[in-house]
């Protein structure tokens, strides 16, 4: 199909949705963000309401991780997830299309002084950024101030992929398929390229171990501790906290994994799980709940969801 046909294309009454999304996020960028995150605030808060599989979903992932919480503050936990949700849904047109400025100014690091002495020491980073609501402004941030390399899933929606692809390209991060082989990531964090790695969501049984979770025996990838080897990687820690009443994202370093990796399989993935841990609890409303994070289950172990 030519240039033409395809740009055609994208007209057709089924992406019609996908304009008014992107038109949205748009309108959003131009917005001052305590606005935007009060009106984001407000969509997940009927979100909460209008989307019971999702809020379901949340609500049985924080009643497992938090147990000692009563069943009064765990719902307080899913509604304040669903809130920072709808706000964050609202912000990733800031990084793809604002002002340079505007991104510069609405971000900030939190002891980047981590970072700066590994990348001193002439090592390749990792940086382990499990999926928080503030991911996808951290990266920005990020790959504005290094060169970066990330993993990536395609949108099923085409139009949405594209844009969404563009968008993150925007200061020259290198975007690689999530299935990838692993080798030109590996020469990438050689050449000095930090990788933004996000190995957090359920990965199904292929290539992955049970270790816990919060105490829950949960599906992990084992490939962080394999391309820290390969590459010789530092692996840092590195959360993005929305901070409240829309004063920006604020991107937290904690100090590298010692000892990793450490020649086991079993021990290297318990490690990741409790450093992501370690986040979470730091800010546990703003942990992406909403997802099936425990679908896969251990052989004969009742279902999760």
């Amino acid at each position: 199909m030519t240039g033409a046909a395809t740009n055609l294309g994208w007209l057709h009454p089924r992406y019609w949705p996908s304009w008014l999304g992107l038109g949205v996020l748009r309108a959003a960028a131009l917005l001052p963000l305590p606005f935007s995150w009060w009106m984001g605030s407000a969509l997940g808060q009927v979100l909460y309401y209008l989307h019971a599989p999702r809020r379901e979903i949340a609500r049985r992932n924080i009643a497992a991780c938090f147990p000692a919480l009563d069943a009064a503050a765990q719902r307080r936990l899913v509604r304040d997830h669903f809130r920072a949700l709808g706000a964050a849904a609202l912000t990733p047109g800031i990084g793809w299309w604002a002002p340079d400025e505007r991104l510069r100014r609405l971000t900030r690091y939190r002891d980047r002084e981590v970072l700066d002495r590994a990348l001193a020491a002439k090592r390749p980073v990792i940086l382990l950024a499990p999926h928080f609501i503030g991911l996808e402004m951290g990266g920005m941030r990020i790959s504005r101030d290094y060169a970066m390399v990330s993993m990536y899933k395609r949108a099923k929606n085409a139009l949405f992929d594209r844009y969404m692809r563009r968008g993150r390209e925007r200061y020259g991060v290198v975007m690689v398929e999530r299935n990838a082989e692993l080798r030109p990531m590996i020469r990438l964090l050689r050449a000095g390229r930090l990788f933004y790695y996000l190995p957090d969501q359920d990965p199904g049984r292929r290539g992955s171990v049970f270790v816990p979770f919060f105490g829950i025996p949960t599906a992990t990838v084992t490939a962080l501790a394999r391309i820290a080897k390969l590459a010789d990687a530092v692996v840092i820690p590195c959360f993005t906290r929305q901070l409240p009443y829309g004063r920006g994202y604020e991107i937290i370093f904690h100090p590298p994994l010692a000892d990793f990796p450490s020649g086991d399989e079993l021990q290297d993935a318990t490690r990741m799980n409790q450093a992501i841990e370690e986040g979470v609890r730091e800010m546990p409303a703003q942990y992406f709940w909403v997802h099936k994070r425990f679908k896969t289950r251990p052989e004969n172990a009742p279902a999760f969801y």
